[in-house]
């Protein structure tokens, strides 16, 4: 286990109110604590991957982690993963999924900081992430960083449906309303961070329409630029 040394927390927005209780639950804290290796603490760099249901970014995460060598954290998939669990704050989760509410920003944020305060990489995809402004800031303030890039998957409509249905079963007229009310959550939701980190100058555009390879084309000169 390395040892950690300490990234100080920058208030970067309005501070949002942190639930004392749902903070005791967790055992990792703020300010983000990095590890150490061969005596250098090395920077985080977080990359945001957002897009729509059947953007592809998923896929593309892999081709990123297996040619860069990033560590993918899927907000949705640790949500998953601990809603399973037999931890306190998995039955949290489920309870508040299943009551119809959506998951405080600050629960999410803490199983990524947990995730990326275990790990021996400090090059980080965090994908599907953040899905609104409230998201980000929670971030920003629990962890104390901002990403150094972020990569936007734009695909049209018409595609992303395609592409969920051929992936879906059951009745398609429940699935395409399904696709499309998340779709509408995710315009309403996400583009208002898009639009916040294009004004940054921190986002990458990606046209998300062709094959996995062709796509990835699109994705591997951002990463080429970058210096690790």
């Amino acid at each position: 286990m390395w040892r950690r040394a300490t990234l100080f927390l920058r208030v970067l927005e309005p501070p949002i109110h942190i639930n004392a209780s749902l903070s005791q639950t967790f055992t990792t804290g703020f300010p983000f604590h990095f590890q150490e290796k061969d005596g250098i603490c090395p920077k985080p760099l977080i990359t945001f991957v957002l897009g729509g249901p059947g953007s592809g970014k998923g896929t593309q995460c892999g081709k990123i982690v297996e040619t860069f060598g990033f560590k993918h954290l899927s907000a949705g998939d640790l949500l998953r993963r601990e809603m399973v669990s037999d931890s306190e704050y998995g039955s949290m989760i489920m309870n508040t999924i299943g009551e119809g509410r959506i998951v405080p920003s600050e629960v999410t944020v803490k199983l990524i900081l947990r995730e990326m305060e275990s790990s021996d990489n400090h090059k980080f995809l965090i994908d599907g992430f953040p899905r609104s402004q409230e998201n980000r800031i929670a971030f920003e303030q629990i962890i104390g960083a901002e990403p150094h890039m972020v990569l936007f998957f734009d695909c049209p409509e018409e595609e992303m449906v395609k592409r969920v249905l051929s992936r879906n079963q059951g009745r398609i007229d429940d699935n395409i309303n399904t696709i499309k009310n998340r779709l509408q959550v995710f315009e309403s939701l996400n583009l208002p961070v898009i639009d916040y980190y294009a004004k940054k100058g921190k986002l990458y555009r990606i046209n998300a329409v062709g094959t996995v390879d062709e796509i990835f084309e699109h994705v591997r000169p951002v990463f080429e630029a970058c210096e690790f």
